[in-house]
């Protein structure tokens, strides 16, 4: 029987009154970030302690975006956009993700170079 894997398809929350900050203020999500920080966490933990096979996460949202019960009020996106210009500005929490994902993307990468046939006799350092 093969063990059962999992994919993280959307996570994420708003923060609260975002919408209402300017956008020097709405870049700093300091609450998004200690969110992300608390469940890319909790998966590592699953992942190394638990043997559990997570093949993918993905944050929620890239862009803050159209929702449909609260329109363009609720702001769920890393990347603050100006509806008007559709000028956009990276919020802290897509720098965390970032960091994030490459620190595992380097860690995965090994694994796979270590684990690919292929790549037999060649193991990453």
């Amino acid at each position: 029987m093969r063990a059962a894997h999992f994919s993280v398809t959307e996570n994420g929350f708003a923060c609260k009154d975002e919408s209402s900050l300017t956008v020097a203020e709405a870049i700093h999500d300091n609450d998004r970030v200690e969110y992300y920080r608390g469940y890319t966490q909790a998966l590592l933990e699953a992942i190394n302690l638990d043997g559990v096979d997570i093949r993918s996460y993905f944050a929620w949202s890239l862009l803050d975006n159209f929702e449909w019960a609260d329109g363009y009020t609720t702001r769920f996106g890393v990347t603050h956009i100006n509806y008007d210009t559709q000028e956009r500005a990276p919020k802290d929490s897509s720098r965390f993700l970032k960091e994030v994902s490459f620190a595992l993307e380097i860690s995965e990468f090994r694994q796979s170079l270590n684990n690919f046939k292929w790549f037999e006799g060649h193991k990453a350092k």
